[in-house]
């Protein structure tokens, strides 16, 4: 038996950190993965404060020691002084992935207007792939439809374990042999 893909889920909210509201950020990327994804997955999630060094020592030890081989963070990319996600995430990255935000942009701007103060990014640290995703559960999957074919391939490049989509759901690009 194969062991199941680790995948963190980040949320970052002052307010759901505190107790204010439920996180339902997390949770949304949770039920998406679990409908898209017919490969076993390990969900590995963190709740944290809109706090650079906190965001930062998320994304590490969900890199470094957790293992995950994709990093799903929520929350703080909009243009307020404390949004400060896609900043942490460029902080601990070995490489920029800036075609996933690029994407997301163009497709949530279909939707909203305001999809241009977005600043969601991808990277890679290390053998896993971060992806930056807009705080409203609304815009999780609409953003994941549009990156998420080419998030398996990815982490084929980089090491990473195969994910496999369910394909009556979404297809997984990967190129002929």
């Amino acid at each position: 038996m194969t062991t199941p893909a680790r995948i963190g889920i980040v949320t970052v909210s002052d307010r759901a950190s505190r107790g204010d509201y439920e996180d339902r950020g997390g949770p949304a990327i949770r039920d998406y993965l679990a409908d898209v994804l017919a490969t076993p997955f390990e969900p590995v999630a963190a709740l944290v404060p809109d706090e650079r060094p906190t965001i930062e020592a998320a994304l590490r030890r969900l890199a470094d020691d957790d293992r995950c081989a994709l990093i799903v963070t929520t929350g703080g990319t909009g243009p307020a002084p404390r949004d400060v996600t896609p900043e942490a995430t460029e902080a601990v990255a070995d490489r920029l992935m800036p075609g996933f935000g690029e994407l997301m942009r163009r497709v949530s701007l279909e939707a909203v207007p305001t999809a241009i103060l977005s600043r969601q990014t991808a990277a890679i640290r290390g053998g896993a792939l971060i992806v930056n995703l807009p705080g409203q559960p609304r815009a999780i999957a609409e953003c994941l439809d549009a990156v998420f074919p080419a998030i398996p391939y990815c982490i084929d490049l980089i090491g990473g374990p195969r994910l496999e989509t369910r394909p009556e759901r979404l297809e997984a690009f990967r190129p002929r042999k």
